[in-house]
C-alpha cells in the first residue's frame, strides 16, 4: 500500500507537468508489490518476474525521462537496506573498475537508450549516491539513515508532497539532466558472498574465475552487461 501511494504521488507530479504516457515497472522482490486496484488509472503497470531487464523492464528510447521510486544504496555502504540486487549473493559489482549498485546499473541501462534519470526517492544516503553519478538529478529524501534497518522517517503526507514536488522539478529540468552513460567495451567483475556462488557462476562459458569469490566477464553493450548480471544472480541465488 505505501509503495503504491508513493508511486501515485510521483504520477500526480508527472501529470501536472504534462506527461502523456506513464509506465510503472514493479521492481522489488517478486515484482508483484504494486496494487493495481489502487494505482492511478493514468498509468500502465508492468508486474511479475522474471523479466529480461528486471527493474527497468519496458524502458526504451521512446521515453523522455525515468524516475526511480523507493531506491536504496548499494551493498557494502551505509543506507537503509543497502544491497545490490540480492543481499545474500552479491558483495560488489564493478564495471570497468567502478563499483555500482542498483541505481547506477539501472541508470546506465536508461542512459544506453538516451533516457535521463531525473528523480530518485529514498534515504539521505541514496540521494548522495545518485547525485555522485548524476549531479543534476532531483532527489526526494523520505527517510534519514540511522543504520541498515533503522531510520528516521518523514511522515507519509510529507513524503508524498516531496516526491510529487521533486518529480515536477525533475521533469521540468529534463533537458538539463544528462543520461548516465558508461562507455564500453565492458569488463565486469562480480564479487559474491562466498566461494560456492563463484563456483556456480563459473559454469557459464563467458565467465572467468578471478579469485575464490569473484568472477569476470566481458560484454560489448550495457544491455548485455545487465542481462549477464541478472542471469548470474538467478543461477547462483540458490547457493546460499
Amino acid at each position: 500500500m505505501y509503495m503504491t501511494q508513493e508511486i501515485n504521488a510521483c504520477i500526480e507530479g508527472a501529470l501536472e507537468v504534462g506527461a502523456s504516457e506513464i509506465v510503472v515497472n514493479d521492481s522489488h522482490g517478486t515484482m508483484r508489490n504494486v496494487l493495481l486496484e489502487q494505482l492511478n488509472p493514468n498509468a500502465d503497470l508492468i508486474s511479475g518476474s522474471p523479466k529480461k531487464y528486471a527493474m527497468v523492464e519496458g524502458l526504451n528510447e521512446k521515453f523522455d525521462a525515468a524516475i526511480f521510486v523507493g531506491y536504496h544504496t548499494r551493498m557494502g555502504t551505509n543506507g537503509i537496506l543497502n544491497h545490490t540486487f540480492h543481499g545474500r549473493v552479491i558483495q560488489t559489482i564493478r564495471v570497468n573498475g567502478n563499483e555500482y549498485g542498483e541505481f547506477g546499473l539501472n541508470a546506465a541501462l536508461a542512459g544506453y537508450y538516451g533516457v535521463p534519470v531525473v528523480m530518485a526517492s529514498g534515504c539521505d544516503l541514496l540521494s548522495r549516491e545518485a547525485a555522485a553519478l548524476i549531479p543534476s538529478i532531483e532527489t526526494a529524501v523520505v527517510k534519514h539513515t540511522i543504520n541498515r534497518t533503522a531510520a528516521q522517517n518523514v511522515s507519509i503526507q510529507r513524503s508524498h508532497e516531496t516526491i510529487k514536488l521533486k518529480t515536477i522539478e525533475g521533469i521540468k529540468n529534463t533537458n538539463k539532466i544528462n543520461p548516465f552513460i558508461i562507455d564500453g567495451p565492458f569488463e565486469v567483475e562480480i564479487s559474491f558472498i562466498h566461494s560456492g556462488q563463484a563456483d556456480a557462476a563459473e559454469i557459464l562459458p563467458v565467465v572467468k574465475r578471478n579469485n575464490f569469490t569473484s568472477i569476470t566477464f566481458d560484454a560489448e553493450t550495457i544491455p548485455d552487461v545487465y542481462r549477464y548480471i541478472r542471469s548470474l544472480i538467478m543461477m547462483v541465488g540458490s547457493v546460499v
